[in-house]
């Protein structure tokens, strides 16, 4: 029975339109925790929005895929979630576009980084470097 739940949960999810703004994105996540009645951030939404299965966002949040259903709110797994967003949050302020961002943080290599892409890197605790390399490509864009 809690499976079928879980399998009608994730079918709904499935049908996520990802907006074209990275606020209206935050908004829904915002929503999606009411919700879920947790100040946390839906692992499914997320999954959901990148196109990606939960099995995925297990390995990059390095959890068990059991914890991203049974425990949403696991501090390795919230660590993950709050580091993307951050760095989603640069990529879209850079270009514009939020299904841009996410196109570029799931597959877009990133030379400096010896060709990972953003999504590797945050997996790998590496948030902060990549946001200091948004932030200089910003300034160059800017000044």
């Amino acid at each position: 029975m809690a499976t079928e739940a879980l399998l009608v949960a994730a079918h709904d999810l499935a049908d996520y339109k990802t907006p074209a703004s990275f606020e209206q994105f935050v908004e829904d996540l915002r929503a999606a925790a009411r919700s879920e009645g947790e100040p946390i951030i839906s692992p499914r939404l997320f999954a959901s929005a990148l196109s990606m299965d939960l099995q995925t966002l297990a390995n990059l949040s390095h959890v068990h895929r059991i914890t991203v259903s049974r425990a949403p709110g696991a501090e390795k797994l919230q660590t993950f979630l709050r580091d993307a967003i951050r760095v989603l949050g640069a990529a879209a302020d850079i270009n514009g576009s939020l299904p841009d961002a996410l196109f570029w943080f799931r597959n877009e290599p990133i030379d400096v980084f010896g060709y990972e892409n953003a999504e590797k890197l945050v997996s790998n605790g590496r948030a902060e470097d990549l946001l200091r390399y948004l932030r200089s490509l910003q300034a160059g864009f800017l000044g």
